[in-house]
């Protein structure tokens, strides 16, 4: 029976480490239920498992840091910096939520996961960086954010957005209203995220001027693209041939940024994915990375990343259909 005490500077209100009504602390005794935790003013006591105080102290410091730096700490984030602690190789909480990408109308975006750190790190080391996850897991907002941030910094002169028009379950001809008004819906998810990372009244004069383009993949064919952030969204619906076309308009001074998710390929029954063999063929390419994301990077709802853990099983073959639901339940109920 191992014990430790950690005392926790004055100048830091203990609500801020341990959360409103405790949220914070009954998590950390969740977590390490082979230690006791016991908290007396500013000073925490810890007995128990040597493995598990030593991996408890290591996540209060890594929280003070985060503290200090002004930092508000959610459920979600503690619940991440546990994750980060307790992995194998260790991970650094205040080195991955302190990572600042972009700011606007009070809004920092930064990446909430390990994974997601690499991925961010990935593209400012390569010109070409493949992410590839679940949904939810960030790759285009976060690749979004770094076109905006390469673009505030002059790192390059315009932003090119572009996935291609693959209907999942539905027809574009069905869709009333010209071409545009029928592409339209696809480019919404881009739109989304550019609206969330610039004041909206810029958008349409960063877009009549070319700074800012959103198209189809079609409209790539037959053009060099120089000193430009172009990001390929759903590249998971193109074809080799098309992956090619992409990859091969890169220019002088640009970066390219490719994004999707191998599980949710809407392509016609029998075609090839471009995005599914593209690792196979340009692996050992320098200045090429290529970035997996997993359901732990999920940072939407909880609950996608039980779903998403779910009908991986199922893909496998290792569950049934009958008991996706029975798994989702029970994830989410240990929430």
């Amino acid at each position: 029976m191992e014990k430790a005490l950690i005392t926790v500077p004055t100048a830091i209100p203990m609500v801020a480490l341990l959360g409103p009504h405790d949220s914070h602390l009954r998590i950390f005794e969740t977590t390490f239920s082979n230690i006791s935790i016991t908290v007396r003013g500013n000073e925490i006591f810890a007995k128990g498992d040597l493995a598990e105080i030593s991996k408890f102290e290591a996540l209060i410091i890594e929280l003070l840091v985060l503290i200090r730096a002004g930092q508000d700490l959610s459920d979600d984030a503690i619940l991440r910096s546990v994750t980060m602690i307790t992995s194998d190789p260790v991970d650094h909480p205040a080195e991955v939520l302190s990572l600042n990408i972009l700011s606007n109308r009070g809004k920092t975006i930064r990446p909430k996961t390990a994974n997601q750190k690499r991925y961010v790190e990935a593209i400012d080391e390569n010109t070409i960086t493949f992410g590839v996850g679940p949904a939810g897991t960030g790759k285009t907002y976060l690749a979004m954010a770094k076109a905006i941030q390469a673009l505030q910094s002059k790192q390059v002169n315009r932003i090119i957005l572009t996935r291609p028009a693959v209907e999942a379950g539905e027809r574009l001809g069905f869709l009333p209203g010209t071409l545009q008004e029928k592409i339209d819906p696809y480019l919404r998810p881009l739109f989304d995220a550019l609206h969330d990372m610039i004041d909206q009244e810029s958008i349409p004069r960063l877009m009549q001027s070319g700074i800012i383009e959103i198209a189809p993949l079609a409209y790539m064919r037959g053009r060099t693209l120089n000193d430009a952030f172009i990001i390929l969204d759903e590249a998971q619906n193109t074809s080799a041939e098309q992956m090619k076309m992409f990859l091969t308009r890169l220019g002088f001074g640009s970066k390219m940024v490719i994004t999707g998710d191998t599980t949710q390929v809407d392509l016609p029954h029998g075609s090839q994915s471009g995005l599914k063999i593209v690792h196979e063929i340009l692996d050992g390419v320098d200045d090429i990375s290529f970035i997996l994301l997993e359901s732990e990077d999920v940072v939407r709802n909880r609950l996608v990343g039980e779903i998403v853990n779910a009908y991986g099983r199922f893909d496998e073959g290792k569950i049934t259909a009958a008991t996706i639901a029975r798994s989702i339940r029970s994830g989410s109920g240990d929430r």
